[in-house]
């Protein structure tokens, strides 16, 4: 691995390539200096590196931003899809929050450049109310909400955060931002309860999420390998009524993560 790749990254994501050719220099004989050989399993500097990596593609890529409009154009006809036929209740979306439909660039790139971890100064970030809405993403839930949909946001935030999460989607003009329309986590980081807490009274037609945990019970709390394998299970589901979102910086997918050499 070559190590302070992150330094440039980080210089990129602020302030473009040009200039930041210098600084990477500097740090690539600093590495020469001091590298050190790669034990097995993943170091949290090398979780580190590999997350930089993520964030730069995310932050800057034609291809993440093709994802979010292709991932909403779906939505959209899922909806137009299900409005063609009868259900016995009222329909409804769930969607995440956070890097499914509030884009949350700015933090993560003040964690690339500050080399914290994420979570760190995060409850500040969100009590700054200005999370801006990902691509597709305003336009898909005005247009669920003309369409009489119920739309719900089901997010792990904690839920100490949600006035500022209430004023943050309001301010963009997200519809349907009210409190019992706003689940945020309260015991665990399992979605499942307040999912089926809206399926109660409302035909679940589409749910909408950057992690497995997003759509169904089975992937929670498991490691890569059984997430990869509920993931053939539910295949069908991909694209129809789970609709998934790009997140290569952070997520459960990262927490049995192996690096190599």
């Amino acid at each position: 691995m070559k190590m302070y790749v992150g330094v440039f990254i980080a210089c990129a994501l602020v302030f473009g390539s040009a200039g930041c050719s210098a600084a990477s220099e500097n740090q690539n004989k600093e590495a020469a200096a001091s590298n050190t050989a790669v034990v097995s399993g993943c170091t949290a500097k090398q979780k580190d590196e590999q997350s930089k990596w993520g964030l730069a593609w995310y932050r800057t890529s034609g291809e993440a931003k093709a994802l979010y409009y292709q991932g909403y154009n779906i939505g959209k006809k899922r909806i137009d899809e299900s409005l063609r036929t009868h259900v016995k209740k009222k329909r409804a979306i769930v969607l995440d929050l956070d890097e499914t439909v509030l884009d949350n660039g700015p933090y993560l790139t003040y964690m690339v450049e500050k080399g914290i971890s994420f979570g760190d100064g995060w409850g500040d970030w969100v009590k700054k109310e200005e999370a801006k809405p990902l691509p597709g993403a305003l336009s898909f839930l005005k247009y669920a909400d003309q369409k009489g949909i119920d739309i719900y946001y089901i997010s792990n935030r904690s839920e100490k955060y949600l006035a500022a999460t209430l004023k943050n989607l309001k301010k963009e003009g997200i519809p349907q931002a009210v409190p019992s329309h706003v689940l945020l986590r309260k015991e665990t980081d399992s979605k499942e309860t307040r999912r089926q807490t809206v399926e109660k009274n409302h035909e679940l037609i589409a749910l909408f999420g950057d992690n497995l945990g997003d759509f169904a019970k089975a992937f929670d709390g498991k490691g890569n390998k059984a997430r990869n394998q509920e993931a053939v299970r539910f295949r069908s589901e991909f694209g129809n009524k789970f609709i998934v979102f790009p997140n290569p910086v952070y997520g459960d997918w990262d927490n049995d993560l192996a690096c190599g050499s």
